[in-house]
């Protein structure tokens, strides 16, 4: 009794009443197995223990009788030929894909007016077979002449046809094109359409004609620059005349004009002429309702009165909006005739904002002019900082810009090679004017070199970068793609050498070698830097002044 007290105390009995509640869930079949006779032994078979199911597959005597049965024989050889069947297919799938599939195409080279220097020349009449030295020695792509405002609506006479073609055949055995700057907001008031204008009112809406406005001018408006008034009388009406005497004013949105300057556009390109800047494009468009010019709060010369035009702020005249629009209208015009020419402009845009597209964000023309960075390099203004100006006009990013080297003073601290050499790479098209000190002043080798650099992979698919080395200006040119090199541009605008000093250069190589120098650079050289000698960036001095351009292979983005 004792024993038997302890185990219930164990509780042994709820252990074992609940192995009997499983048994029951269970439901096992329980057999008793009679054992031996002497002994009363008797034998408890519970079914499979784990609950669940031994399998019994086939003996191997079961599955030989199927090895060489027909049926069994027929199928292993169909799942045989259809496998392999498959994946023989899948091979050549892959095969056909691999040799069928577009080939990634190769990158466009930058178009030509992207491409190289512009050389600039004087007006068309002054153009001569010599000028083709001037382009060969700055290794030009283009060659620009100036079309006299009073030719521009003439183009398809004669005599201005043929003095056209004269042009273009100067060049016809070479790969430099003709680029014309036009002055497409004037006609001549002996043209055809002021002719017709004066007999037929409904042509008048291609001008600001203003129809028996009596004894006083209509408003306010001067001459461009002058102090006169810009209202012309024709009969009992006024014409406005901003710009030349003798030349009234176009409205360049006018649908009449968009006829007579598109069919000019086509006629030139049909010519021969591959490129187009114009000239006075912040006065194409001009307030729909007439009105007084207002005071300028910063007049350009404190001197000025109101018979002067600075006194003036020019919000009706100049800048209007819906600018951008239409000079893209005329762009179009000029891409629908030829997708090789372009449509530019020949003076600073000043506002680039007023040349945007609506609605789009970029600009309506090609390569235009904007940014203080040339005339920081010739001559800064006290305590104008070279590096922030450069950023100034890159961070704008309205496109591949011109720069116009015809701002280059004649005696600029910064010799003319290292000018022309530190911009060689940037993004943008150097415009040189022959008879300028840019193109007097700089080598011809210098013009060379810098017709390869910017033919290079690196420049015309590669990204640029600047770099901190202050007073130094840095920058580089680099695609990562093997084979292409890289290029790193160091300008000294200081009159004392320097060191690089540089932060932020872990994608750049210790050593660099050197590729070019500003002209003057082995002259004043102390440390006698040669081409093709190798650098580290910290140990290169460059001389005041002056430009080195290095070149290295990239260093690949872990």
């Amino acid at each position: 009794m004792v024993q038997d007290e302890k185990v219930a105390a164990d509780g042994a009995d709820e252990q074992m009443l609940g192995a009997d509640e499983k048994l029951a869930e269970r439901r096992d079949e329980v057999k008793f197995i009679k054992g031996d006779q002497q002994n009363g032994d008797a034998k408890i078979d519970i079914g499979n223990p784990n609950g669940k199911q031994a399998f019994t597959g086939m003996s191997k005597e079961e599955l030989m009788k199927y090895a060489n049965d027909p049926f069994w024989v027929r199928l292993r050889w169909i799942f045989f030929v259809c496998f392999w069947a498959i994946w023989v297919g899948m091979l050549v799938g892959a095969i056909l894909i691999i040799v069928g599939a577009p080939k990634c195409a190769a990158p466009q080279p930058l178009p030509w007016y992207k491409r190289g220097v512009h050389a600039k020349f004087g007006s068309l009449d002054d153009a001569s077979p010599k000028d083709i030295n001037v382009v060969e020695k700055l290794q030009a792509a283009g060659a620009i002449y100036e079309l006299p405002a009073a030719l521009t609506y003439q183009v398809k006479e004669r005599n201005v046809e043929a003095q056209i073609k004269e042009l273009v055949d100067h060049y016809k055995n070479s790969d430099v094109r003709v680029i014309l700057d036009l002055t497409p907001n004037i006609m001549s008031k002996d043209s055809r359409l002021v002719k017709e204008a004066l007999t037929d009112v409904t042509k008048r809406d291609a001008f600001v004609w203003v129809n028996g406005a009596g004894a006083a001018e209509p408003t306010n408006w001067l001459k461009v620059g002058g102090n006169r008034t810009a209202w012309e009388k024709v009969g009992d009406s006024y014409v406005l005349s901003q710009f030349d005497d003798g030349f009234y004013d176009l409205k360049m949105n006018n649908s009449l004009v968009r006829q007579e300057f598109g069919d000019v556009l086509q006629h030139l390109i049909g010519l021969g002429v591959h490129g187009f800047r114009l000239k006075n494009t912040k006065f194409f468009m001009l307030t729909p309702n007439l009105a007084d010019e207002d005071v300028s709060t910063f007049p350009k010369d404190l001197n000025s009165d109101v018979s002067s035009y600075g006194f003036y702020n020019h919000k009706r005249t100049a800048f209007q909006e819906g600018l951008g629009d239409v000079l893209y209208d005329y762009l179009s015009i000029v891409k629908n005739a030829s997708a090789d020419a372009f449509l530019s402009v020949a003076e600073d845009i000043i506002r680039p904002s007023a040349y945007e597209i609506s609605n789009a964000g970029p600009l309506g023309i090609d390569l235009p002019i904007y940014g203080r960075f040339v005339h920081t390099l010739s001559s800064p203004l006290p305590n104008e900082n070279v590096q922030l100006s450069l950023n100034q006009t890159l961070e704008m990013g309205k496109g591949w810009l011109q720069w116009d080297f015809g701002v280059v003073e004649a005696k600029p601290k910064i010799h003319h090679s290292a000018i022309a050499l530190f911009m060689s790479l940037l993004p943008g098209v150097p415009v040189v004017p022959a008879n300028s000190f840019m193109y007097n002043e700089v080598s011809a080798q210098t013009y060379t070199n810098i017709e390869l650099l910017r033919k290079s992979p690196s420049y015309m698919h590669g990204e640029i970068k600047m770099y901190s080395a202050d007073p130094l200006v840095a920058y580089s040119r680099q695609r990562i793609k093997s084979g292409n090199p890289g290029y790193f541009v160091l300008l000294n605008p200081t009159d004392q050498p320097v060191k690089g000093n540089f932060v932020d250069v872990h994608d750049l190589p210790d050593k660099m070698t050197v590729l070019h120098v500003s002209d003057d650079y082995l002259n004043n050289n102390a440390t006698k830097v040669q081409v093709k000698a190798k650098f580290g960036i910290a140990e290169l001095e460059l001389e005041p002044y002056s430009t080195v351009i290095l070149t290295y292979v990239p260093v690949k983005a872990e």
